[in-house]
């Protein structure tokens, strides 16, 4: 009997163990997300879920570890995973598009940093063919979509815009992104599903069970797996 009662203990500690591992990891270093909505398409496709890069961004490692793990701040075009400006709880995806001190405009749906034309066209999509015209007489949302700033970017902050730039609730309405507010960058593709996907919002239990049992029925035929271990640029 104490034999048993011995080897379930050491079960346990070791299962307590790997949860610690995991939290520790889940907080400091790797991240898991995914992708709700169609703001980053094509890059990102409803459904993806992501390895997130937490340690990059963070403080600097000293010692031994700062030559093997890599740390600096958020650069242009980096997709970055950060808490929402609007409602801290939530978190979003977006791509960087200024860094403090850029000077960010859009003309006609065309980026423009620092008073030059940048060639986004292998990671941007639009949509929607309509421009909307920067006039008084046009709604504010279709002016701040198509025609935009310039705006610099303050110390502190970044400022983020979706790829699907007609489908993007970004920087160009809730302003910059704190630089405390960033969790981490985008790394990997791991699993991409096509079928039902979390809205990101609690919706009880039952919700939460049923649409798990509905996943892992529609596992095999519902898997992108093309994209599975897809690296996020």
């Amino acid at each position: 009997m104490a034999k048993k009662s011995s080897t379930v203990r050491e079960y346990l500690e070791a299962l307590i163990i790997a949860l610690i591992f995991l939290g520790f990891t889940n907080t400091f270093l790797v991240k898991t997300f995914y992708i709700p909505s169609a703001s980053m398409e094509d890059s990102l496709l409803i459904g993806d879920h992501l390895f997130v890069n937490r340690f990059i961004y963070g403080q600097p490692p000293t010692g031994p570890l700062a030559r093997l793990l890599p740390h600096r701040s958020v650069d242009r075009g980096d997709v970055v995973i950060f808490r929402s400006v609007e409602r801290p709880r939530v978190d979003m995806v977006k791509r960087c598009i200024g860094r403090p001190g850029d000077a960010v405009r859009i003309v006609d749906k065309d980026l423009y940093v620092d008073g030059e034309w940048v060639d986004d066209a292998a990671y941007t999509v639009h949509r929607d063919a309509r421009v909307y015209a920067n006039r008084p007489d046009v709604a504010p949302a279709g002016r701040a979509r198509d025609n935009f700033g310039p705006y610099t970017v303050e110390d502190g902050g970044y400022f983020c815009m979706g790829d699907n730039r007609d489908q993007s609730y970004d920087s160009r309405y809730w302003g910059l992104v704190p630089e405390h507010y960033v969790k981490g960058r985008a790394l990997l593709i791991y699993w991409s599903y096509a079928g039902e996907t979390p809205d990101g919002e609690w919706h009880g239990w039952g919700s939460k069970l049923a649409q798990v049992f509905r996943t892992a029925l529609g596992f095999f035929t519902h898997t992108r797996w093309s994209r599975t271990f897809h690296l996020v640029r």
